[in-house]
């Protein structure tokens, strides 16, 4: 296991300084201090420090790459993202450029179903999609309107701490393509730079090994489907060139973009016991998608991309010294569909919620009692959840269950039906209907650790 990274303090850029590399947004202000840094602005981070922003907090939002930047994803956004980006005030109509669409199809073996998002009191009836791209600077730019200092082409190096606490009382950063060094401080940091998340690490916060991890790589191609209205997931994934055509842990997709082509890819849980070069296997499963989808290798707009899916809350303590993470940087992507985006924007608005409930505090003993509300929350909102999905990422790993599974037919209507409900995540107490009444029940009392 790594140890934390050792980082000097750089020299703090004097209030007025040009500061080369450096783009900042939003109104601004002079010196190198805030009541909040976040660090990352990805969905979590810029969903945070847009939260954050609304109170009138100084936030600084300080990322790594300059927009636009590509971030491998499957581009497809689950009802519980739209009722993040809907609460952040971002229209998101088909005329602001986003594709809605109606549900998912399921598709196992030779049966497809379709199943309709469905109309909650707590959640829109639709879903949506868009670029990475395209969707963070959307979220970043958001951020910056309602006040974030948003400050691109800031490569953090590591925390500033007090020697005596060990608290984090701010970042040390390089700006611009001359890697300026700067020195920014505030009393409470929000760590959303991902799953690699170097200022975790350097606090000590190291990733759980006895959580799943996913990988998942995709790419876009040219097809005459691209408007359709219904996130596509192909559940039985198998690699074609495997002479025992074995059953993978995982599933494969493919998102109609709206602009002519589709995001195909795949997404499997590391629990795999077996070597596969990922991006061959894309390769490989897309030679056999049915023609009328217009995939030929001609017809690939970009390369193929991957990256690790950090799951199930898998890096502990989400609060401690200062520091909250958030996003991938803590884990929050599904253990059960590796769906990411929405529960990274959740997490992003409990990290807000709970600092401004913390800052408005008179003393520090009520300032660390309230951030230490933020772990808490997120237990409360997903342990139970993620552990139905860890449980399910256990026995996918086990490739005799899979192939007795595989056997059995995962293409049955029940089944399916099933995998829906379990994979978006939509539910209510109150629901007339019993699957969605008992899954919610099992989604709250699951055993979470």
């Amino acid at each position: 296991m790594p140890g934390p990274e050792q980082t000097v303090p750089e020299p703090t850029v004097e209030a007025g300084e040009q500061r080369t590399g450096e783009r900042q947004t939003g109104e601004q202000r002079t010196g190198e201090s805030a009541d909040v840094i976040v660090v990352g602005a990805g969905p979590a981070g810029s969903t945070a420090a847009a939260h954050l922003a609304r109170t009138g907090l100084d936030v600084l939002l300080l990322e790594k790459s300059a927009f636009p930047r590509e971030k491998v994803c499957g581009d497809g956004l689950t009802p519980r993202a739209v009722k993040q980006l809907t609460d952040l005030g971002i229209d998101v109509s088909e005329e602001a450029g986003w594709l809605h669409n109606q549900g998912l199809r399921l598709i196992s073996g030779r049966r497809s179903l379709e199943f309709d998002w469905p109309e909650l009191s707590a959640y829109p009836g639709y879903g949506l999609v868009r670029r990475r791209a395209d969707f963070d600077e959307l979220l970043a730019r958001k951020a910056a309107s309602v006040g974030a200092r948003v400050v691109e082409r800031a490569n953090v190096t590591g925390p500033l701490l007090d020697e005596r606490t060990g608290r984090i009382t701010g970042v040390t950063a390089k700006l611009g393509e001359e890697r300026r060094p700067v020195t920014y401080r505030a009393p409470v940091v929000v760590a959303a730079d991902g799953n690699s998340t170097r200022l975790s690490v350097a606090m000590k916060r190291y990733r759980r090994t006895d959580r799943a991890m996913g990988v998942a790589y995709r790419t876009y191609f040219t097809t005459p489907r691209h408007e359709d209205r219904y996130l596509e997931a192909w559940l039985d994934l198998r690699d074609p060139g495997d002479p025992a055509r074995r059953l993978l842990p995982g599933y494969a997709w493919v998102f109609g973009m709206g602009d002519g082509t589709a995001n195909v890819g795949l997404g499997v849980l590391d629990t795999a016991r077996t070597e596969v070069d990922w991006r061959e296997l894309l390769r490989r499963w897309c030679d056999g998608l049915p023609p009328e989808y217009g995939y030929t290798p001609d017809g690939v707009t970009e390369p193929i991309r991957g990256a690790a899916l950090p799951m199930g809350l898998n890096r502990r303590p989400h609060y401690a010294d200062g520091l909250l993470l958030v996003g991938d940087a803590g884990g929050t992507v599904s253990p059960g569909t590796g769906e990411g985006i929405a529960y990274a924007m959740e997490s992003g608005r409990y990290a807000a919620e709970t600092i401004v409930q913390a800052l408005a505090r008179r003393t520090d003993r009520g300032r660390e009692l309230a951030l230490r509300a933020y772990p808490q929350a997120l237990r409360s909102a997903y342990a139970g959840y993620f552990a139905l999905g860890r449980l399910a990422a256990d026995l996918l790993g086990r490739p005799r269950l899979l192939g007795a599974a595989g056997a059995a037919g995962l293409g049955h209507p029940a089944l399916l039906k099933v995998a829906f409900r379990l994979m978006v995540n939509l539910t209510e107490p109150n629901s007339k209907d019993a699957l969605d009444r008992l899954l919610h029940l099992l989604g709250r009392v699951a055993p979470g650790k």
